[in-house]
């Protein structure tokens, strides 16, 4: 099974936090591929991969800069996603209570209403709690790789 993480940032937490989990991860999948979410259309979801969504927010809860073609064409560009399987890591900051991890929230939002299968939960990061994110998140990965790992074998029996 091959792991392709999108990452969706505007300082580099979120590259770090892929990185982090290719490191640590390796072991438990055939290939992981990260790519920045630089440019990427709808069709960066046509390969057979399972994907994770791993992004920050910024602003007023919207999705980072180089996230913003991505997002985008997944409503200018709609397509069915049936086949995708997908988990989101979302980086936030619980001080802005409002908008709390949109930018991972909105990306699951968008892609489920176009039938893709979300593995999971998403799992949220609040950047007040002064924890590392590149830890928590490659903890939550293996677990939820173990899920995504079931899944696929579920599909393809």
């Amino acid at each position: 099974m091959k792991l392709k993480i999108l990452v969706g940032t505007m300082t580099s937490t979120a590259d770090y936090v892929a990185q982090a989990i290719q490191m640590d991860c390796a072991d438990l999948v055939d290939e992981i591929e990260i790519a920045l979410m630089d440019g990427l259309e709808i069709d960066a979801f046509d390969e057979d991969a399972v994907y994770l969504i791993c992004t920050s927010t910024y602003g007023s809860g919207d999705v980072p800069d180089n996230a913003r073609v991505l997002y985008e064409s997944l409503d200018s560009k709609p397509k069915f996603l049936g086949q995708v399987r997908y988990g989101v890591i979302a980086l936030g900051d619980r001080t802005y209570g409002q908008t709390f991890c949109f930018g991972g929230k909105k990306f699951d939002e968008r892609l489920q209403g176009l039938g893709a299968q979300r593995i999971g939960e998403v799992w949220c990061h609040d950047a007040s709690a002064g924890t590392m994110p590149e830890e928590l998140a490659t903890v939550w990965c293996r677990e939820w790789l173990k899920e995504a790992i079931a899944a696929t074998q579920r599909v393809a029996a």
